[in-house]
């Protein structure tokens, strides 16, 4: 793992140890000796991440840690504060100023490197978020900003104790700080509620490290990683005091962070809180980047899927062999004169119910698009003749039986279709979706040829 790490230390011994125990895991170090030059290089360097000591002549810590926070071009990198006191206050000001991480000297290597290595990894995942969701944002698809006012869902925090006692006081520690669901949950409920709910998972899991046997909060770490419903939910892991090579593997296997018992109520709490805060920007941004994915494949009009998707779709369907395929193109007739007649808004109505009434008359696995105008195409998979001849005909008459309402002021408007279908037995071994395309599109211009809101089938061998 490359990264590279920025060490602000006053103590220039303090520094090249650090640097020599960073380098042979082969990290980039930069170096600071004060405050002023830490603030100054992270704008100039960008680092990955800052070790950062909290006594230092010119300012401290704490107080760079504010700064770097509050500015927008240094706000999101890590930073994992290092002293030699063990002050609780100091502790929970410098995780309040947004610190990741708060270590006390002499730092164990096994400690600072699992560390790091958790912290990289956290913000390798936010950069490639945000790449993602910045290239939706330039295409017009990301997420308006929330607005003042709106308020969020309050986070679901579930606890996984060793026993009821244990989790009880979990619960009434953290209860009167965090403003969210708190329960306390079994493994097994934990492995199986999201799989049936994805919608109500938890946000963050807090778990023991030891539950019914030794290591089994490890191993429920491992299993909520791999699972769909859980793979992004935030987790902290509570450890003996001193279980530093337990808590290095932890945030191996994906924790977020780490907490020894017995912990300050006050902590925990921030530490959820500050857990809760990332998952929410990081869902935020995963939703902009679906929402990106989906708008590339889908007709903004219709909300059916568009060429591009279509084409991908076929090429999917053609290379499973055995599969029947029929392809048909569909296009409304005379529908210029729709526009033209009534106006473009009645027009995309149109539009939008036709792709309705198409919908309705297909299975869940048919695929429907939208690849023009007023064209639409129709794959149908696992098919044969008769079913595919049927299949067009419905199409045709479901567009042509009912006239249209558009609008209060408009009189129902009369709409007819024209098929053209490339039938199974048509689709010879290797043939490719454009070809097959073309192949329906020919025989969509002989039934216009041929007078119209009719079915056509023109064999050709496909390409």
């Amino acid at each position: 793992m490359t990264g590279r790490i920025l060490v602000v230390d006053d103590v220039a011994t303090n520094r090249i140890v650090m640097k020599v125990k960073l380098a042979a895991a082969c990290y980039t170090v930069e170096q600071a000796e004060n405050g002023a030059a830490a603030l100054r290089i992270a704008q100039e360097k960008k680092p990955d991440l800052i070790l950062l000591d909290v006594m230092m002549p010119d300012m401290s810590g704490l107080e760079v840690c504010r700064k770097l926070k509050a500015d927008p071009v240094t706000a999101d990198i890590p930073i994992l504060l290092i002293t030699a006191l063990s002050d609780r206050d100091a502790k929970m000001e410098g995780l309040e100023a947004g610190a990741d991480d708060f270590l006390t000297k002499p730092v164990e290597e096994v400690t600072l490197l699992a560390r790091v290595r958790s912290l990289l990894r956290a913000r390798d995942s936010v950069r490639e978020l945000l790449v993602s969701d910045g290239s939706a944002g330039s295409f017009g698809f990301a997420e308006a900003p929330t607005q003042f006012g709106v308020k969020t869902r309050p986070g679901r925090i579930a606890l996984v104790a060793p026993g009821p006692r244990g989790a009880i006081l979990w619960k009434a520690a953290i209860d009167d700080r965090i403003g969210g669901d708190v329960r306390i949950i079994q493994r097994e409920a934990a492995l199986t509620e999201a799989a049936a709910d994805p919608d109500s998972a938890p946000d963050i899991f807090v778990i023991s490290v030891d539950l019914a046997q030794r290591n089994e909060g490890l191993r429920l770490l491992s299993d909520l990683r791999s699972r769909p419903g859980t793979r992004h939910a935030a987790s902290i892991m509570i450890l003996p005091e001193g279980d530093s090579e337990r808590a290095a593997i932890a945030l191996d296997l994906g924790a977020n962070d780490v907490l020894h018992d017995p912990f300050d109520a006050k902590e925990l709490a921030i530490r959820i809180s500050a857990q809760l805060d990332r998952k929410r920007e990081a869902d935020r941004m995963r939703a902009g980047v679906r929402r990106g994915l989906e708008a590339a494949v889908t007709d903004p009009l219709t909300g059916l899927h568009n060429r591009r998707f279509a084409l991908h779709r076929m090429e999917q369907m053609l290379a499973n062999p055995g599969s029947g395929v029929a392809v048909m193109m569909i296009d409304l007739d005379y529908f210029k004169k729709i526009n033209d007649r009534y106006g473009h808004p009645a027009g995309d109505e149109v539009l939008c119910q036709v792709g309705h009434r198409l919908r309705a008359q297909l299975r869940g696995n048919d695929l429907l698009a939208r690849v023009g105008g007023e064209e639409f195409l129709v794959a149908m998979s696992n098919t044969d003749r008769n079913g595919a001849l049927e299949c067009a005909e419905r199409l045709r008459e479901a567009v042509g039986r009912t006239d249209f309402d558009v609008s209060d002021d408009i009189k129902p408007i009369h709409v007819t279709a024209s098929v053209g279908l490339t039938l199974p037995e048509d689709v010879h071994k290797g043939a490719r979706a454009d070809a097959l395309i073309q192949q329906a599109d020919d025989a969509l211009y002989s039934a216009k040829a041929m007078g119209r809101d009719q079915v056509s089938r023109m064999p050709r061998p496909a390409a």
